[in-house]
């Protein structure tokens, strides 16, 4: 059985900085593509980021592109999202995934991000 559980979310300011973590246990995490997805109060989950089982690729949202940054560390079953120049529309539950077979299996509970205008 695999959990995934994210932390650091929080409130800041506009323009400002925040970095989550997703810490997975179960399965072989080394194995599996990871993503970052958020959820915003009214609206539909959307995707937002994506790493493939080695760190080597990763794709984004385009609307998070060069402020966001997706990140793992095998060794540690830690996936992160650092993100920076936040926006008020960033606002949302963030959650984090692991893709098996092209799908998203496994979803963690998920961590509050606010951005103050």
């Amino acid at each position: 059985q695999v959990q995934l559980v994210e932390s650091g979310g929080g409130l800041v300011q506009a323009g400002g900085s925040l970095s989550l973590s997703c810490a997975a246990s179960g399965g072989t995490f080394s194995a599996y593509a990871m993503g970052w997805f958020r959820q915003a109060p009214g609206k539909e989950r959307e995707f937002v980021a994506r790493i493939d089982y080695s760190g080597s690729s990763t794709r984004y949202e385009h609307s998070v592109k060069g402020r966001f940054t997706i990140s793992r560390d095998n060794a540690r079953k830690m996936v992160y999202l650092q993100m920076n120049s936040l926006k008020p529309e960033d606002t949302a539950v963030y959650l984090c995934a692991q893709e098996r077979g092209g799908s998203w299996e496994y979803w963690g509970q998920g961590t509050q991000v606010t951005v103050s205008s």
